[in-house]
């Protein structure tokens, strides 16, 4: 399994949406590296739900039930979405700024590449951002 960051709006598609929702098309990722990483997901793979532009912070976890497949909103077929569905909220949501302050995640990409809107998590951050969260990460 890997781990992996999603980026969305609040006011466009937030956590509460794919809730709401209980899965979600994750499309319109127009960008060569983020899409590279789309296309590397596997079903079951874990990823962080975070928040961008409004409050700037991991909110949930969310899994990848679809792999990689043609972006319905993308008319000339270049570009790839893959499907998610929420796992479960964090208990307390983990701020950039608090990524940025944590020397563990000093080499982790979201803070090292901060527009990158789809990017992996090695394990160590994946766990010390769970710790951050105050959640403990589960055995496997």
């Amino acid at each position: 399994m890997a781990f992996w960051l999603l980026k969305s709006e609040p006011d466009v598609y937030s956590w509460d949406d794919l809730v709401r929702d209980g899965e979600t098309v994750w499309d319109g990722v127009r960008n060569a590296q983020a899409s590279a990483n789309l296309k590397a997901m596997q079903v079951g793979d874990d990823a962080l739900y975070y928040h961008s532009n409004i409050g700037k912070a991991a909110v949930g976890i969310c899994r990848v039930t679809e792999t990689a497949f043609p972006d319905p909103t993308d008319p000339g077929g270049r570009w790839v979405a893959v499907r998610v569905a929420p796992v479960e909220p964090l208990p307390r949501a983990v701020t950039l700024a608090e990524m940025k302050a944590e020397p563990d995640l000093a080499g982790f990409q979201l803070v090292r590449q901060s527009r990158l809107s789809v990017v992996p998590v090695r394990p160590a951050e994946w766990e010390r951002i769970l710790a951050m969260a105050g959640r403990a990460p589960r055995e496997a």
